[in-house]
């Protein structure tokens, strides 16, 4: 998710609120974002509340104190007052904040991860990967005829004791439907994890499985290149035949063999 005009601004606040809360206590942190992950979820299905608590006619003592009615008997005192915090923000549109508590879950998870933080990112693309390449996955997780609890037993006995716990909380806040599918969610996630430790993440095609030494040449090639840490997506893909074809954002690096047979043929074909 990003966030334009007065609605940047306040998600720049409220983070950095966040990282003085979890410094004082990263070991809240999985806890932390599980409770941001209901708030605003509340805030995304009450839109009488979340017009009143980001109306900026309203004073924001009113504000806080309808916040703390609501979920002070609900979640910690910290995320109390970094909701209560967000309402006194400007936003650009009402919905913003709802989106931007649910970002701040991510990232409150992603930090709960610790130094496990690549391996977080590894397991959410695998996840993705999993659910893009297996239909009947796909189709039990996207079912509106399911409920999100139905669901979210469904990822626990899939990845329970196989999975970090921290990818384990994001798959299922994955299924909350505040994003397209649950593929755009969790590459959105990892794209959060990446970027919460420095790093850009890179898909990179393959016709076979890049071996440890490949993989670390091409790392650090795209590092210098990119000026910061790269974290690679590897997908071996047949249809390559030979080379590799690299996605970092709107930059694409495609030296296949296929894409130059491509080429070759429009080329004979012209």
């Amino acid at each position: 998710m990003s966030f334009r005009g007065a609605s940047a601004g306040a998600f720049a606040a409220l983070r950095d609120d966040l990282d003085s809360m979890l410094a004082g206590d990263p070991a809240s942190a999985a806890q932390v974002g599980k409770e941001l992950f209901g708030v605003s979820g509340v805030l995304r299905s009450e839109a009488s509340l979340r017009r009143v608590v980001t109306d900026l006619s309203v004073a924001d003592e009113a504000k806080v104190g309808l916040v703390r009615e609501v979920f002070g008997a609900k979640v910690s005192e910290a995320v109390v007052a970094l909701a209560s915090a967000a309402s006194g923000r400007r936003w650009t549109a009402p919905r913003d904040l709802a989106d931007a508590l649910e970002q701040l879950g991510v990232l409150a998870i992603v930090k709960s991860a610790g130094d496990d933080a690549g391996r977080l990112s590894d397991e959410l693309f695998e996840v993705g990967q999993l659910v893009k390449t297996n239909p009947e996955l796909r189709d039990a997780l996207s079912d509106p005829a399911r409920s999100q609890q139905d669901k979210g037993t469904l990822v626990r006995a899939l990845l329970e004791g196989k999975a970090l716990p921290a990818t384990i909380d994001l798959v299922e806040q994955s299924l909350a439907g505040t994003h397209r599918t649950v593929g755009v969610a969790l590459a959105a996630y990892q794209q959060v994890a990446a970027e919460a430790y420095g790093q850009s993440v890179a898909e990179v095609r393959v016709a076979r499985p890049l071996s440890d030494a490949d993989r670390q040449r091409l790392e650090g090639a795209l590092s210098r290149q990119y000026g910061r840490a790269i974290h690679l997506n590897v997908v071996v893909d047949p249809d390559v035949i030979g080379g590799l074809r690299v996605e970092i954002g709107d930059d694409v690096i495609d030296g296949t063999v296929s894409s130059r047979l491509s080429d070759a043929g429009r080329k004979l074909a012209g």
